[in-house]
């Protein structure tokens, strides 16, 4: 047995749970990224240096490409600006604009085609590279696909750069408590306490697919060559999804312009990869689990609304929807304290 502590369990079943922990304790770490120290710490709230634009293939639409605008802001938070929706506000990424979760994590405010789906390969870099306040105006729903994750924004941050805003403190929030929500197929995501006066953040997260992902494990701190490293990380489909999405699918509004090809995500078949599987560890891709972990579980922990959250997260199994659920209880239960 484990002696993982999951805490107060917030949703879902106890046993099930702890069947989870147990399975994903038995798993071999495959690969592990500690910060260096000591870092810097930064004390104040940051925004970009200066504007950029990104410009890809639409995710959704079929548009022949689509373009995400960043500019610097003094408001607090993340922002997504729909210039084509005239009498609309930007809308704020929030656990609390969270629309639904079911193929990606969308967001919504106002009214109901006031929507940016896919969000999380964007969001993720609030986290990620430490940048608090951003407004990213769009002139559709349907944000890009690139060919290598989010990297395309990564290397659009880095070359403008990240500034503090002096006159806004950073606060860091981590959980008053061990707290653990359980999924399906005994998937579970715990969040523990920050140590005393830390105010890092270390991911613990492992996947277990029935095709040639298989089972994959890495532990790693949450700074700027971890999160570039995960950024790369392309999403992930079956076979037998791509192929319904070149035939059947074609039916449905949903599907029949979805962007996916042999290049900006990896197809798993039961025994092996239909196309080329990358970040490669001693002959074992890693893709899939840094992209769950870097790509999909810290894009939705940014959905708290402010500040960076601080201590340790283990996740088996976990999605979009359990991701969230979770950030949900934390404001439900009144659980994020600051770290004193």
């Amino acid at each position: 047995m484990s002696d993982h502590d999951i805490g107060r369990v917030l949703f879902g079943d106890a046993a099930e749970i702890r069947r989870g922990v147990d399975q994903w304790t038995a798993l071999p770490v495959d690969m592990s990224m500690s910060k260096p120290e000591p870092l810097p710490e930064c004390q104040h709230q940051t925004t970009l240096a200066g504007p950029f634009h990104v410009t890809g293939p639409g995710t959704y639409s079929g548009k022949d490409v689509s373009t995400l605008y960043f500019e610097p802001t003094d408001a607090e938070g993340w922002w997504f600006d729909r210039i084509d929706q005239k009498e609309q506000l930007p809308v704020r990424v929030s656990v609390r604009n969270v629309w639904n979760t079911n193929r990606s994590i969308v967001l919504r405010s106002g009214a109901p085609h006031n929507y940016i789906r896919m969000v999380e390969h964007i969001i993720a870099l609030r986290l990620g590279m430490g940048l608090d306040n951003v407004t990213i105006r769009m002139d559709s729903g349907d944000p890009p696909l690139f060919d290598v994750g989010s990297m395309d924004i990564v290397e659009a941050v880095e070359k403008v750069g990240i500034t503090e805003q002096a006159s806004k403190p950073l606060i860091h929030w981590t959980v008053s408590e061990p707290v653990t929500i359980g999924g399906r197929h005994n998937s579970f995501l715990t969040i523990l306490p920050a140590e005393a006066g830390s105010k890092s953040l270390y991911l613990d997260c492992a996947v277990d697919f029935p095709t040639a992902i298989g089972k994959q494990r890495i532990q790693f701190d949450l700074y700027a060559d971890s999160f570039r490293h995960g950024a790369h990380a392309r999403t992930n489909c079956t076979r037998g999804m791509m192929l319904y999405c070149r035939t059947i699918g074609k039916l449905f509004a949903d599907v029949r312009n979805l962007g996916y090809t042999n290049e900006n995500i990896l197809i798993a078949g039961k025994k092996r990869y239909v196309n080329e599987a990358k970040m490669l560890l001693d002959g074992k891709s890693l893709e899939a689990v840094w992209h769950r972990a870097t790509l999909d579980l810290i894009a939705a922990l940014s959905l708290i609304e402010t500040g960076r959250l601080a201590g340790r997260v283990c996740s088996y199994k976990a999605g979009h929807d359990l991701d969230v659920r979770m950030v949900t209880q934390l404001y439900l239960h009144d659980l994020l304290v600051p770290v004193s």
